[in-house]
């Protein structure tokens, strides 16, 4: 599926082939969450980098945060995941990182193709929630502290929801 997405003035477009459309994971991690996430949550989902298409790449730019949990890193350390932004009205737009070169993982709140709906939605990184967000409990849907053992490639095809090459 060919996902279109821009930010909320215009200035940066983009496209992205994806075989994994579905916006179902919810990361209430603090780096989502602050930065892409006025909810208490942001929506990854994720494309194929070869495909990606980028008009006003003059106006992006990056955020590498900065990984500081002392339980999974003793010492705070630049996180090598570049989150792209764009300069004029701050929209979070997508995520690329080096250890994964072939995927970028666009925001889901930044694309504006219509996006098919989740049948059920994955809750992960609810350990670093604050208090004031409330999880959404649907019947069906999956809660982790941390990640997930399910990736989202790996999600779409055991729900059946993979796009075909």
């Amino acid at each position: 599926m060919k996902l279109e997405g821009s930010c909320h003035c215009g200035a940066v477009r983009f496209s992205v082939m994806s075989r994994t459309p579905v916006p179902y994971m919810l990361c209430y991690c603090s780096i989502c969450r602050k930065t892409a996430g006025g909810g208490g949550f942001a929506i990854n989902i994720m494309g194929l980098a070869e495909t990606m298409a980028v008009e006003g790449r003059e106006h992006l730019r990056a955020y590498q945060a900065v990984l500081e949990d002392p339980r999974t890193t003793p010492h705070p350390a630049r996180s090598p995941g570049q989150r792209y932004f764009c300069s004029l009205c701050g929209s979070a737009l997508w995520v690329a990182d080096p250890r994964w070169p072939e995927w970028v993982y666009p925001f889901a709140s930044a694309i504006d193709t219509p996006l098919p709906a989740a049948p059920r939605q994955v809750h992960l990184m609810e350990t670093y929630r604050p208090a004031w967000v409330r999880v959404p409990q649907g019947p069906e849907d999956e809660h982790y502290p941390e990640y997930p053992a399910l990736g989202i490639a790996e999600w779409h095809e055991r729900e059946g929801l993979a796009e075909e090459e």
